[in-house]
């Protein structure tokens, strides 16, 4: 039966799915891929939607949901089916004997030509079946190296107190390199030490313990420098600073500079004795280069659906914001689908009080997972991207930075890439970095804003980088401090969204990619947040906030080809879902 009368056979036999135009044509695909008739379909449906009840049974609504869920159902009675077919024991002729031939014996002569009915290829260990052909963007991420993998997969429970200082000092003093090769200074000073003359000293922003609480915000009487032991004895010394404060090489337009807790800064100024470090300048670190056009096997056009978690409102556990996500996946049929967690919540209310039947991997499944491989099988070049967080319940790495999903959660679909948390990849050549953690939060929670005059600004590259846009600002401490998570400590009310493992803070670098690469700006920050979903250009890079697919908002990226070793024309726009 053709594809038209398929359509026009099922909107008679579904007159409640007639006008859910994506559905129907899954419903064609279903019977052409199984071959099934439009008759048989509505059986199968019919007695997989049926609800028992002891007051009143009813069948379900016909959703995509139930559609795909069906599927699996059929696809596994026939992989079990052609299973026992093969194990079938040849001991003796009676085992053999076609025995449905006795109980049809008056059902008239067999057919010249039987039916040929197309199974699915045999389940693999994940539950596998029919894979689509290559992928039409080239991806390029995280080595999947078994070194690279377990290192990944730190043991993280293992973290010594004599680590932790040393990564804070190796970074502080990696940073203080840095400041000298770019203001070209010949020495850094101690700012615990009292001295005459003006001094330049590198540190971490801190509060004050003897003004503030760990969870206050920073203030003018609550803020402290803290050195590495190599710098200045690992001391820490209250700020003060001048009411003409003069700000070196920012951006142009900020007139301002902004502190947070965990933030690596350099200032100039002196301690005259009084217990304090007088700030007379603040000296901004350099900007992360741009990153050069990366080689890819391919260089065409693509689109790009972004999302981030949760993906469910904390009222329920029926996905509804999701299933109005895929399809609107289904209509636009991106090439790449980018979904950061969390996917299964453990600060959703209704499993933190155990209102729920399904067990996590399941519920991932079913909700996530199997919707997702139906669109990829609809679009065959299509793939999709997961990230997870820290709150997934799926995932058995509880910390910060985060190892990707074990390979069996996706069902081991190779068109569904798996990657670390946080991880920076590469699509025909535009890289992008990615993390599923509020940081743009986490560093307005404790910000402290201080005026100044601007000496030597870094003007913008391109026009809309005003250097007065606060979110956008936000975004550039991420590439100031090249860090995914600049944040420490993480603030006190939000521990719960970041177990931050400071020993593994390398796999917190935003600018590196693999061992002995340089240190580049990523083409597009992908940083999911609470705070109104944005577009910003910062620097060279895109800064994209899809916000989170439980308050109806995701992104959609068009990339342009590549001419060359031009860089791809990036168009992103916000977007809602109805």
């Amino acid at each position: 039966m053709s594809k038209d009368l398929l359509t026009e056979e099922i909107s008679k036999r579904f007159p409640d799915i007639a006008s859910d135009a994506p559905l129907v044509a899954e419903c064609v695909s279903v019977c052409q891929n199984y071959s099934l008739t439009t008759e048989e379909l509505q059986y199968k449906w019919e007695a997989h939607n049926f609800r028992p009840s002891a007051t009143r049974s009813e069948i379900s609504a016909y959703t995509l949901e139930s559609l795909n869920a069906l599927k699996i159902h059929i696809q596994r009675e026939r992989a079990a089916k052609n299973s026992g077919q093969r194990a079938a024991p040849r001991t003796s002729l009676v085992a053999s004997i076609n025995r449905s031939a006795f109980r049809n014996r008056n059902a008239g002569p067999k057919a010249a030509n039987p039916v040929q009915v197309k199974l699915e290829p045999t389940a693999d260990a994940f539950g596998m079946t029919g894979i689509a052909g290559p992928s039409t963007v080239s991806f390029e991420g995280p080595s999947n190296e078994p070194s690279a993998r377990k290192k990944r997969a730190y043991r993280y429970m293992h973290e010594k107190p004599s680590e932790r200082g040393d990564v804070l000092d190796d970074r502080i003093d990696e940073f203080a390199e840095r400041i000298r090769e770019y203001y070209d200074l010949s020495d850094l000073g101690d700012p615990s030490a009292s001295t005459a003359d003006d001094i330049t000293v590198v540190g971490r922003i801190i509060h004050d313990d003897d003004v503030a609480e760990e969870s206050a915000k920073l203030a003018d009487n609550a803020i402290s420098l803290e050195c590495s032991r190599a710098l200045g004895n690992g001391a820490r010394v209250p700020l003060h600073f001048d009411w003409n404060l003069k700000i070196h090489r920012g951006a142009q337009g900020s007139g301002s500079v902004a502190f947070f807790p965990g933030a690596l800064v350099a200032l100039r100024g002196k301690n005259g004795g009084g217990g304090y470090f007088q700030v007379s300048e603040v000296l901004m670190p350099p900007v992360l280069p741009s990153a050069p056009s990366v080689k890819s096997d391919a260089n065409g056009p693509f689109s790009m659906f972004i999302a981030s978690g949760p993906y469910t409102p904390d009222t329920d556990l029926g996905f509804r914001p999701w299933r109005s996500m895929i399809t609107k996946i289904q209509e636009a049929k991106p090439a790449v689908v980018l979904l950061l967690g969390p996917f299964i919540d453990t600060l959703h209310p209704q499993i933190k009080s155990g209102e729920v039947d399904s067990p996590p991997l399941n519920l991932f499944r079913t909700r996530i997972i199997d919707p997702l491989r139906a669109y990829l099988d609809s679009v065959p070049g299509s793939i999709a991207l997961l990230v997870p967080s820290v709150r997934d319940l799926v995932s058995d790495h509880a910390v910060f930075p985060q190892c990707e999903f074990p390979a069996d959660v996706a069902r081991g679909d190779p068109r569904i890439r798996l990657i670390p948390n946080p991880a920076r990849f590469s699509l025909n050549g535009t890289t992008f970095a990615a993390t599923s953690a509020d940081v743009l939060f986490h560093i307005r929670k404790g910000e402290f804003v201080k005026r100044g005059e601007e000496i030597e600004p870094t003007p913008p590259m391109f026009p809309e980088d005003t250097g007065s846009d606060p979110m956008a600002n936000v975004c550039r401490h991420l590439l100031q401090q090249r860090s995914f998570y600049p944040v420490f400590p993480v603030p006190l009310e939000l521990a719960a969204e970041v177990v931050l493992d400071v020993s593994h803070s390398d796999g917190l670098r935003l600018g590196g990619g693999e061992e002995g690469a340089p240190e580049c700006a990523p083409d597009v920050l992908i940083v999911p947040s609470r705070f109104k979903q944005f577009n910003k250009t910062v620097y060279t890079t895109t800064a994209l906030n899809p916000s989170f697919v439980s308050k109806g908002a995701y992104v959609v990226l068009d990339v342009a080809a590549r001419e060359g070793s031009e860089k791809a024309r990036l168009s992103p726009r916000v977007a809602k879902l109805e």
